[in-house]
């Protein structure tokens, strides 16, 4: 499997929420939602499909492999435990949104599970979990 930068995760990411949005997501909703050029998520395409991410349907639907799904849930609930986290710091929801965004990528996973377990405590009924 090839090995991944954080603009491969934040496609990945991309492609979750909008699936989980739409069902069915194109290349043109990527570049969209991403607001980057329409030939920039063609090139991020063949190598998300080339490192075995994503597969892109004959129709153009993009869908997440297994492994794309893995990285996808994993930056996804980073960036909704973060984006939480700085909310209750007094942050702005659209700043918060901003920085978990660079944030996510960053973080160990012991800093990540010891943020997680303090904020499923302080947020029992808010959604910290993986898509």
């Amino acid at each position: 499997m090839a090995k991944l930068y954080e603009s491969g995760e934040n496609y990945l990411e991309t492609i979750l929420v909008l699936h989980l949005k739409n069902s069915y997501v194109r290349a043109v909703d990527i570049a969209h939602e991403m607001d980057v050029s329409k030939p920039s998520v063609s090139r991020a395409m063949g190598i998300l499909r080339d490192g075995g991410f994503i597969e892109i349907a004959e129709d153009g639907n993009i869908t997440l492999s297994d492994s794309g799904r893995e990285v996808a849930e994993r930056i996804y609930e980073r960036h909704l435990v973060l984006s939480q986290w700085l909310i209750d710091l007094g942050v702005t929801p659209e700043t918060a949104a901003e920085d978990a965004c660079k944030m996510e990528h960053d973080i160990s996973i012991e800093s990540f599970q010891a943020l997680k377990a303090h904020l499923r405590a302080e947020h029992p009924n808010v959604r910290l979990e993986k898509a």
